[in-house]
């Protein structure tokens, strides 16, 4: 599989390295750990997915400023030439803990840690905030569509409406990871494995003397892979047409696929299509239906009675459109020999190295969270932060995405249908260990 292109050190805000080139003249150097959560759930969000460790654990390991990085600093004329020879030579030296992504977590608690010298943890923050906060944005966004379409696969759509080339291939992998079942994104089904699909577009169709011919010429070239995209003019005339050249296909041995539905009221004509497929014996075409769904939409056309098999999901997911960012930081809880914490209104933070607990019950279904410290033992609940990194090296070899969508199902099936709901707020209970809040009433 062809790897991501890698966004190297010079992908961070500018403060990163003013604060990092203060700290080197001042020999500020000593050890910090930073811990990543979402803040207070103001987007009513009742659980997030854990995605992107695979590419911060990646770009860590290899955490190298060029010579061309360097020579660009330089011609900035704010820093010294002492500090650009130091950032010459550092790599990335510390420890990450973390949750496998596919981790149903929530607001509040740390989905990763790091521990590093201070220059190299601070200046790591914005691609670190980036990277998690994007892709567990999506990969939550994708799991609240998988949850309310049931048994119906669907598939990413949305590679023409991402905010750019690097965004739509970890869409595609953030809504795989969540249970998509493929992507239309060729490039991101080479990059990770990802099953391809697709079918054709209303050009296509416009590009021949008529719907019927265009079916049987595509139905010529793909006679085991076909579905017919049957709105180009009139739907119910569409789905007529397909069953004809369905019929041609079964007398050369081959069985149309489906159909796609892309405008209208996609209850009402699905149900007609349906019947004309089955009142010509074709009941194993599938109906396919795109445009503008995500989880509210999906919702709204199965409650109606629609007859539709799977979806194309696209630009509402893709862009994450009813909650487009995760307030998602990145705060200092320990430096050196002490516990940090800010203490802001609405902004306040909890000091130390953390752990986070899941208690769940004799059939495994989860009750509730303990954010604790990292060194603390709580009966009968699982640890869910994993050392990932030690010394700047990885410790394991990153597991296959579909192994990574299997732990999301797992985990997404031990959670309770209350915190799944795409209407109510219903907030999964996460407190703090005893040792814990000790500790914040002591910094």
């Amino acid at each position: 599989m062809t790897k991501a292109h890698r966004a190297g050190p010079l992908f961070t805000d500018l403060y990163e390295l003013t604060m990092a080139a203060s700290y080197f003249a001042h020999q500020v150097v000593s050890t910090a750990t930073f811990s990543l959560f979402i803040r207070e759930n103001y987007l009513k969000r009742n659980f997030f997915v854990a995605a992107g460790l695979e590419d911060v654990l990646d770009e860590l390991a290899a955490f190298r400023f060029s010579e061309q990085d360097i020579k660009y600093l330089q011609t900035t004329g704010i820093f010294s030439n002492d500090f650009l020879s130091y950032l010459s030579e550092l790599r990335f030296s510390g420890e990450i803990y973390a949750m496998p992504e596919g981790t149903i977590f929530f607001a509040n608690e740390p989905v990763l840690e790091v521990t590093a010298p201070i220059i190299e943890a601070q200046m790591i923050e914005t691609f670190l905030l980036n990277t998690i906060g994007f892709q567990s944005m999506i990969a939550s966004k994708a799991a609240r569509c998988i949850h309310v379409a049931g048994d119906r696969p669907l598939i990413d759509f949305s590679l023409r409406r991402t905010q750019g080339q690097d965004a739509g291939h970890k869409v595609a992998r953030s809504t795989y990871l969540a249970g998509f079942a493929a992507t239309s994104n060729v490039l991101a089904g080479q990059m990770f494995g990802i099953p391809i699909s697709g079918t054709m577009a209303h050009s296509y169709v416009e590009a021949f003397s008529g719907e019927r011919v265009a079916f049987s010429a595509y139905s010529e070239t793909f006679p085991d892979h076909s579905i017919f995209l049957i709105d180009t003019y009139n739907t119910i005339d569409g789905a007529e047409n397909a069953v004809t050249v369905a019929k041609q296909m079964e007398e050369n041995g081959h069985s149309l696929i489906g159909v796609r539905l892309d405008s209208g009221d996609m209850a009402d004509l699905s149900q007609k299509v349906r019947k004309i497929f089955d009142d010509a014996g074709l009941y194993d075409v599938k109906i396919f239906a795109s445009s503008g769904f995500d989880e509210f939409k999906i919702a709204k056309v199965i409650a109606q009675g629609a007859k539709i098999d799977a979806f194309g999901v696209g630009t509402k997911v893709g862009v994450s459109a009813d909650a487009p960012y995760l307030d998602v930081v990145y705060k200092m809880v320990h430096f050196k020999d002490r516990e940090v914490r800010k203490l802001s209104p609405g902004k306040m933070t909890l000091a130390g190295e953390k752990q986070v607990f899941r208690k769940s019950d004799p059939n495994g279904r989860y009750l509730e969270d303990i954010i604790g410290l990292r060194d603390d033992i709580i009966d009968q609940a699982k640890p869910l932060l994993n050392k990932v990194m030690e010394n700047g090296e990885i410790l394991r070899p990153h597991p296959p995405l579909q192994t990574i969508q299997d732990r999301f199902k797992n985990n997404f099936a031990l959670l309770d249908d209350r915190y799944k709901s795409i209407f109510e707020h219903n907030a999964y209970p996460v407190t703090l260990s005893k040792s814990l809040q000790n500790l914040q009433e002591r910094t």
